[in-house]
């Protein structure tokens, strides 16, 4: 599995969402799909599953809120 079916996948499992498959330029939060708690619930599982860690106070929104920018962090991360 590749590094962006991975965060497709716990993207959808954290919004209960398919659409973060469909578009990946859907804004997270404006869009209500995720909050604080899912972020943190975003946070472990990339760790968990792919080895990223992010402290929480390092995490920006802006640079988090799509689905395509989700997986550029975590490729640039894994370098």
């Amino acid at each position: 599995m590749t590094t962006k079916e991975t965060v497709l996948d716990i993207l959808e499992y954290i919004t209960g969402s398919d659409e973060v498959k469909e578009n990946l330029e859907v804004d997270l939060f404006d869009e209500g799909l995720m909050d604080s708690l899912a972020t943190v619930q975003l946070l472990v599982e990339l760790e968990g599953q792919l080895g990223v860690q992010v402290p929480v106070s390092e995490f920006d929104r802006t640079e988090w809120n799509t689905p395509a920018k989700i997986i550029s962090k975590v490729d640039s991360l894994q370098a």
